[in-house]
């Protein structure tokens, strides 16, 4: 992540905090995202040297100002008038971190050689819950290279519990 979705994602932050509108700014975040996403030269256009920053400025308003509070648009204008319309997503990954902070909320990275059931998972959330102290929320994906087992990041730790994992440490015994 750039400092510039970092500064600016904690910039909002901030006033959403002081406005006590936290959730809200969040899901006027997606609303930009999801429009960005379904139209991406959109940011293109945003970032365009070519394109006068009043027009830019303009568009985003003839786009926005009706689901948009004043301080969001603002926000997109602002980052369009900078130069920093293609540091929107890097804002929202940064927004969305200090959100999970506050509702001390920690995001688990499961990788499994397998798609996970739903139980599987419920299971994983609830060790977590309890091991860590917070609530959870788990982004789970698939790697077959792992053979069998699942990795598990959360909170800047790694627990490493894959076949593959394993299997590189008997090895690393028996070369000894």
């Amino acid at each position: 992540m750039t400092d510039i979705g970092r500064e600016y994602g904690t910039a909002l932050f901030s006033l959403a905090l002081e406005e006590n509108r936290v959730k809200e700014y969040y899901s006027e975040l997606l609303t930009v995202k999801a429009v960005i996403t379904e139209n991406p030269e959109y940011i293109d256009f945003l970032s365009s040297p070519s394109i006068p920053v009043s027009e830019r400025c303009d568009a985003v308003a003839s786009a926005f100002s009706d689901v948009l509070s004043e301080n969001l648009l603002s926000f997109v204008q602002l980052l369009t008038e900078k130069g920093h319309a293609r540091s929107f997503y890097e804002c929202i990954a940064e927004y969305k971190k200090l959100l999970d902070e506050s509702e001390r909320v920690s995001v688990a990275k499961v990788t499994s050689a397998f798609s996970l059931s739903e139980t599987e998972k419920s299971n994983i959330k609830s060790k977590l819950e309890k091991v860590s102290g917070r609530k959870v929320t788990l982004e789970c994906t698939v790697d077959e290279k792992l053979l069998g087992g699942i990795v598990v990041e959360i909170d800047g730790k790694v627990m490493d519990g894959s076949i593959r994992h394993r299997l590189g440490e008997v090895k690393d015994v028996i070369s000894k």
